[in-house]
């Protein structure tokens, strides 16, 4: 701004001089240099100086609502952000919690395995006994019929060996007296 000031400041000697001082000079001196050509740059200055002016309210508007949108983007995200560390914090207590529970069902897995393992030995340990109750009393009862087998072996044996004697010792002459004998006791020959 202060640049165009300065400049018609100048323009406004050579304007009143009338010749060639001030401006003319000026531009001779310091602007006619082939391919630099000041008015482009004067209008630019003027252009940029008329935008800034007419989109001032505007832009800066824009700014304001983009500026509370993305407050309102950022307090949506922490909002955000605390629900999912409350959710986190849930998880991550909810996981605690398995961690104990996990370990309160081992413990009773091994409880029960204990409990388990001890009715299955002391059933076993009754069953083994009626088994060797069963034996035994199998045992006793072929003990039994072998006594009775062999009374009956040896009353027959001794029987046998008492009739071999016997005969041994009776020949003819005794058989028939023997048999006289009988014949007599029972009452004789009719």
């Amino acid at each position: 701004m202060f640049a165009l000031v300065t400049i018609l400041a100048m323009f406004s000697e050579v304007s009143a001089s009338g010749g060639e001082g001030g401006f003319t000079h000026f531009y001779n001196e310091y602007f006619n240099i082939p391919g630099f050509e000041a008015w482009k740059f004067l209008n630019l200055a003027i252009f940029i100086a008329l935008m800034t002016y007419i989109l001032k309210k505007p832009l800066s508007d824009a700014f304001k609502a983009k500026r509370e949108v993305i407050r309102a983007e950022l307090i949506k995200a922490e909002e955000e952000k605390n629900v999912a560390v409350a959710r986190l914090t849930k998880a991550e207590a909810n996981l605690a919690q398995l961690e104990t529970e996990k370990q309160n069902i081992l413990e009773r897995a091994k409880a029960e395995a204990k409990e388990e393992a001890k009715r299955i030995t002391d059933h076993a340990e009754q069953e083994a006994a009626r088994i060797l109750q069963q034996a035994q009393a199998d045992l006793d009862r072929i003990e039994a019929q072998k006594r009775v087998e062999l009374r009956r072996f040896s009353a027959e044996e001794s029987i046998r060996l008492a009739e071999e004697k016997l005969r041994q010792q009776i020949d003819a002459g005794t058989d028939v007296r023997l048999v006289k004998a009988n014949i007599q006791e029972i009452g004789g020959l009719n």
